[in-house]
C-alpha cells in the first residue's frame, strides 16, 4: 500500500487532529478524497445514483443520490467536509479505469478525545474482492498513525453479516449489541453491534478477505 499526501503548511499543522486529503494506492483499487472535481465526471454520479437504488445500500447504509442532481450536491457536502478537516470521505475507485467501487468514510465522533468512527460501502460489482477490507484496513491505520486517533468504531446493525465480517477482518474486536440503536433505511431502528480498535491494538493478521 503506498500513499500521498500534500506537504503540510502551518494553517494544516495548528490541528494535528485534523484530517489531511490522502491518496491510498492499494495495487487494483485507489482510495482518494471525494472532490469538486467528481461533480463533472457523470460516471461517478451515475455511480452514486445505482448505489442508492442497491437494496443492501439502500437498507444498511442510504445515500441521498437518488438523481445526479443529488449526487451532486453530495460530492459538493464531502468535498467541503475535508475543508473543515472532521472528516475522511474516501471515494474507492477502480485504478484501471477510475469506475467508483464504494466509499469509505472515517469521522471524528470527540476529536478532542480522539473518539472517531468509520463506515463503508461497496456497488455490488466490487463485493467479494476483499475491497472493503482493505480499504478501511488502510484508512484505519492512517487514522492511528497521521490523525491521533485513540479509538475508531464500528457500528452496524445485527443484520449486516457482511459489515461485521469486515469489522472483525481489520482488528475491530466485538464490544457489544446496541439495542434499537439507529433508524435504517428500511425507517425501523435496529440492534447494532459495536466494535472498536485502539491505537495500542496490534494490527490484525492478515486473513482470506471476502467482503
Amino acid at each position: 500500500m503506498s500513499t500521498s499526501m500534500p506537504p503540510q503548511t502551518a494553517q494544516d499543522s495548528v490541528d494535528r487532529r485534523d484530517f489531511v486529503r490522502t491518496t491510498f494506492d492499494l495495487g487494483d483499487v485507489v482510495l482518494r478524497p471525494w472532490s469538486r472535481q467528481d461533480t463533472e465526471s457523470e460516471g461517478m454520479l451515475d455511480g452514486l445514483v445505482a448505489a442508492a437504488a442497491d437494496p443492501q445500500i439502500a437498507l444498511w447504509n442510504p445515500i441521498a443520490t437518488k438523481d445526479r442532481t443529488a449526487a451532486l450536491a453530495w460530492v459538493e457536502a464531502r468535498d467541503g467536509a475535508w475543508d473543515r478537516g472532521a472528516v475522511a470521505p474516501f471515494a474507492v475507485v477502480e485504478a484501471s479505469d477510475g469506475a467508483l467501487l464504494g466509499a469509505v468514510t472515517l469521522r471524528w465522533v470527540d476529536r478532542e478525545d480522539g473518539l472517531a468512527m468509520i463506515g463503508y460501502w461497496l456497488l455490488p460489482a466490487a463485493r467479494g474482492r476483499g475491497i472493503a477490507t482493505r480499504a478501511t484496513g488502510a484508512v484505519t491505520s492512517w487514522g492511528f498513525a497521521t490523525a491521533d486517533a485513540r479509538r475508531i468504531e464500528i457500528a452496524h446493525a445485527t443484520g449486516n453479516e457482511s459489515s461485521c465480517r469486515v469489522a472483525d477482518r481489520c482488528g475491530y474486536l466485538p464490544e457489544g449489541t446496541l439495542r434499537d440503536s439507529h433508524r435504517f433505511g428500511d425507517g425501523k431502528y435496529h440492534d447494532e453491534h459495536l466494535h472498536a480498535r485502539l491505537a495500542t491494538d496490534p494490527e490484525p493478521v492478515a486473513a482470506a478477505p471476502m467482503a
